[in-house]
């Protein structure tokens, strides 16, 4: 999954595609270079970031997705009102930070045939940074999920159109993101595809002592490790390099299967 901010803001790459023929053209180039999901989205979810209207969403996000319908595009967002829209666009998946507990989110995705990620967000993007706390983040984080799916379920949005996201770093220290990974193979009994997303992050910042733009190399060994743990997609914004890390990984497990 190559990640497309269409936003002035967010912590990686906000301003740099917030133009629209911008984000396109970089959507276009992810797309070339593996990405099987584009990500957009066009409200910041960093660290203090303030929510955006939906109306402003939308001006943000559909200029880019008419263009890019013949891709596979997940739109991230957590306003039922640009759920919809996006939906009757196109889009093939909503990407939820708050994992449609938003009123009549469940309503915007269940009555269609697009895919959802759920994700667990302790807080919200303005405040979940200020000293997150768990007694057992691995066991906090998966409750949290299995109530989520359970109402997607109930709400009539079947399990193969649902994936989960344990949410690194919403609302989770360094250490939070390093038992997650550590059992992340845990996750499984959800028994749906899992998502992760540590590109860039500041726990890469963290753990390198690297400033943003130089977190390529501490991010895709966090990949690795997404990865050794069950992952099935990876929320990225180096498409290439990531794709070369998943090449070597399939051919070494590959080997040891012969």
């Amino acid at each position: 999954m190559g990640v497309v901010n269409v936003t002035p803001d967010s912590f990686s790459d906000g301003g740099r595609f917030f133009d629209p023929a911008a984000a396109v053209e970089q959507a276009r180039r992810l797309s070339a270079e593996g990405a099987d999901i584009i990500d957009i989205g066009g409200e910041s979810s960093r660290p203090g970031a303030e929510p955006v209207p939906p109306e402003e969403e939308l001006r943000r996000v559909m200029p880019v997705l008419e263009k890019i319908q013949d891709l596979c595009v997940s739109v991230d967002t957590r306003q039922p009102q640009v759920m919809q829209q996006v939906i009757a666009a196109g889009a093939s998946m909503i990407n939820d930070i708050q994992a449609l507990t938003e009123p009549y989110a469940l309503e915007a995705v269940s009555a269609t045939r697009c895919a959802v990620c759920l994700m667990h967000m302790k807080g919200t993007p303005a405040t979940m940074q200020r000293r997150p706390h768990y007694d057992d983040v691995v066991a906090e984080v998966k409750t949290f999920l299995r109530g989520a799916l359970r109402k997607a379920r109930f709400a009539g949005i079947g399990a193969d159109r649902i994936v989960v996201d344990p949410g690194f770093g919403f609302g989770k220290s360094a250490e939070h993101n390093l038992q997650l990974l550590r059992r992340l193979k845990e996750f499984a009994e959800l028994e749906v595809p899992l998502l992760a997303g540590l590109s860039r992050k500041a726990t890469v910042g963290q753990l390198t002592g690297r400033p943003l733009h130089e977190r390529l190399a501490g991010s895709l060994a966090l990949a690795l490790l997404a990865l050794a743990g069950g992952a099935r997609i990876l929320r990225v914004h180096d498409v290439k390099e990531t794709k070369d890390v998943i090449a070597v990984w399939q051919a070494y497990g590959n080997e040891l299967q012969t």
